[in-house]
C-alpha cells in the first residue's frame, strides 16, 4: 500500500487494484487510528471518517492535486508504481 503524502499527522495512501478495477478511483487517510475514504472526481468521502478538521484539510488537499491523484490511479491500475504528492504546508 504506497504512502503518497504526508502532512500534519495525516497519512495519505493508495491501494493498486490490478486487473479491472472494481472501484472509482479513490484514496484513503489516516488519522489517528481514523480511516476515511475519498473519491478523487469529484473529491468526496466514501466511506469511514476523519476528525471535521482533518477531513477539510484532506479534501482540500486532493482538489489542489486532483490531477496527479487520478494519475496515480491509473499507473497502479497499470501495475507501475504511484508518485509521491506534496503535503500541505
Amino acid at each position: 500500500m504506497p504512502e503518497i503524502s504526508r502532512f500534519f499527522g495525516i497519512v495519505i495512501r493508495m491501494y493498486p487494484e490490478t486487473g479491472e478495477p472494481h472501484h472509482d478511483p479513490h484514496f484513503h487517510a489516516y488519522f489517528q487510528g481514523a480511516t476515511a475514504v475519498y473519491a478523487i472526481s469529484p473529491v468526496s468521502l466514501l466511506a469511514g471518517g476523519l476528525p471535521p478538521k482533518q477531513s477539510r484539510l484532506v479534501e482540500a488537499w486532493a482538489e489542489i492535486h486532483k490531477e496527479v491523484l487520478l494519475a496515480n490511479w491509473h499507473a497502479l491500475t497499470a501495475g507501475r508504481r504511484a508518485d509521491s504528492i506534496d503535503p500541505l504546508s
